[in-house]
């Protein structure tokens, strides 16, 4: 297979400086909180506000200024996002942007409708490339906090510390960094470039997608492809080529999106799915995915899944490879 990404993967996209000189400044918070140009994200589990759209404006993130919270600014947690860098976006280029969750109180008096609270997965492919990149980072910050309140060693609470990127152990002193862990994805073709899909348990019975796992201590991203598939559907598979990959943070994932073929040898009809996340496996010409009448759902747009897809199904047929 020699196809590309036609299309910047959709997580991927980011125009901010993270500026991490200014994170490990004391009074950071302070000196935002002052200035008026300042802008926050408010979060409420896990999704966000979409400001007043005029006409057919994409539609963009709702910010606000720290003074429009009703949050303690001592007791709120607060994550330093960096700097636009978006010259088309409401807010001029160098705006300090923060990100603050808000429990339920908080949200309702923001915004009581709660309909209007919307999430990542439903506009990541509508939103600038700013307000993807702000909100992509938020989630995935915002879920380690969530998961890391503890100190691992010894148990004691910690504090959180330079611009929210590290939570310190008052105990131990030691300092706990955000982790994100790495999954392969992988689109897998036999000799009649037929692509390999499967349904997951936990999904409908006509959905469908690629097979995807998490990468084990002490494996390579190539290795942990062959393992996973061979688990997840009893086949061997060869030549596993990086094609790119995005953050995924529900909660802390980065995919790694690669390809591969069915090993030289192996019958494309010995499918063993594996029974506890795998219940079917298939595989699937273009023109089957692409019939309507089939009735097969395949992943959001928002996915890499969906954008190895894609790129595949604007290829040529090509039998034999």
């Amino acid at each position: 297979m020699s196809f590309r990404f036609t299309a910047t993967l959709p997580l991927s996209r980011h125009a901010v400086d993270r500026d991490n000189d200014a994170r490990a400044q004391p009074d950071l918070f302070e000196r935002l909180w002052a200035d008026a140009g300042t802008r926050v994200l408010p979060l409420w589990r896990g999704t966000v506000l979409l400001a007043a759209a005029a006409g057919n404006d994409r539609p963009r993130l709702l910010l606000v200024a720290p003074a429009d919270l009703s949050t303690d600014p001592a007791a709120a947690l607060r994550v330093y996002l960096g700097l636009s860098l978006d010259a088309d976006a409401a807010e001029p280029v160098g705006t300090p942007l923060v990100a603050v969750p808000l429990d339920d109180d908080q949200a309702a008096a923001l915004e009581p409708d709660a309909s209007r609270w919307v999430g990542l997965r439903d506009y990541a492919t509508l939103l600038s490339d700013r307000d993807t990149g702000i909100l992509t980072e938020s989630l995935g910050i915002l879920h380690w906090h969530d998961s890391h309140p503890h100190c691992p060693r010894c148990g004691a609470a910690t504090d959180v510390t330079t611009g929210g990127w590290v939570r310190h152990c008052p105990e131990d002193g030691s300092q706990i960094f955000p982790r994100t862990d790495a999954a392969v994805i992988v689109l897998i073709t036999d000799d009649r470039d037929r692509v390999l899909l499967g349904s997951n348990a936990m999904w409908e019975a006509n959905r469908y997608s690629l097979l995807a796992g998490f990468v084990e201590p002490g494996e390579s991203f190539e290795s942990a492809v062959v393992r996973e598939v061979f688990e997840e559907s009893g086949m061997r598979v060869t030549d596993p080529v990086y094609r790119g990959s995005q953050p995924w943070p529900f909660p802390a994932s980065i995919m790694v999106g690669f390809t591969a073929r069915l090993a030289d040898g192996r019958q494309a009809g010995s499918l063993v799915p594996d029974g506890t996340e795998i219940l079917d496996l298939r595989w699937f010409s273009r023109a089957e995915l692409a019939d309507p009448e089939n009735g097969i759902m395949l992943p959001g747009p928002s996915s890499i899944a969906r954008a190895l897809l894609d790129d595949w199904l604007a290829q040529p047929e090509q039998p034999g490879v």
